[in-house]
């Protein structure tokens, strides 16, 4: 089965109307591989301006979600509300959700699942932190943080977010291998050859064409630089 690859650009907590307007432009005018799907997750309070001013060949995804459609929850928001401004993505469970503002593989589970009976696409972000991977207990921590419904899953070992450090093409590769062949064992074998898994954790124009280039790396969720310009390269890495 062909998977289309899949590259998610996670702005998190940056930019303004006059920047992101500026990428927006950047991204809008730039000739990219048509058989390349490409979101890029907004912070809340630019959702409706970026789907306004994004061409529409690309996706927009929410940074974080509840797990319910409305209610006493101060500062959050719903999957309902992200729909209600055109919105068909989601990130969630990234590691700087859980280990920043404590969110639980149980809470990321229902959170997940809420999204997806609401009818929007998850970006299911797992990942091992440096002592775990040093420990020898990578595989435990992806396997129980994968125990949610199959979606497009970002592989982002903690330790490589950020710190200008990258997973080699190979560690990715065996860490995507072994999460496919989880998802046959636990999910279906039908689900295991559909689902995207997406590496994230310092990607670049430099190192996306080998690490895109790996059987079963579907793609990227790439964090700074998808603000710049090289963002075009990372998307085009297959081309």
């Amino acid at each position: 089965m062909s998977r289309k690859f899949f590259v998610g650009g996670n702005w998190k907590m940056n930019g303004d109307k006059k920047s992101l307007g500026e990428l927006i432009q950047t991204m809008n005018g730039a000739s990219v591989d048509p058989n390349v799907e490409v979101v890029c997750g907004a912070p809340s309070i630019y959702l409706d301006f970026v789907r306004s001013k994004l061409d529409a060949k690309f996706g927009v995804a929410a940074q974080n979600c509840y797990k319910v459609p409305k209610g006493a929850f101060t500062g959050e928001i719903s999957p309902a509300m992200i729909k209600d401004c055109g919105i068909n993505w989601v990130i969630l469970g990234h590691s700087e959700r859980r280990h920043v503002f404590g969110e639980s593989d149980e809470l990321i589970g229902q959170k997940t699942a809420h999204a997806l009976e609401s009818g929007l696409g998850v970006i299911a972000c797992i990942g091992e932190k440096l002592d775990e991977r040093e420990g020898g207990i990578t595989e435990k921590v992806v396997f129980a943080q994968t125990k949610v419904i199959a979606v497009v899953l970002a592989y982002e070992p903690v330790w490589a977010i950020g710190t200008g450090k990258t997973a080699s093409p190979q560690q990715a590769q065996e860490v995507h291998e072994k999460l496919r062949g989880w998802l046959k064992a636990n999910v279906s074998e039908a689900v295991a050859n559909s689902v995207r898994i997406i590496y994230g954790g310092s990607v670049t124009g430099g190192t996306c064409k080998e690490l895109g280039s790996q059987k079963d790396v579907d793609g990227f969720l790439v964090g700074g630089a998808s603000l710049k310009p090289e963002f075009i390269d990372i998307i085009n890495a297959k081309a």
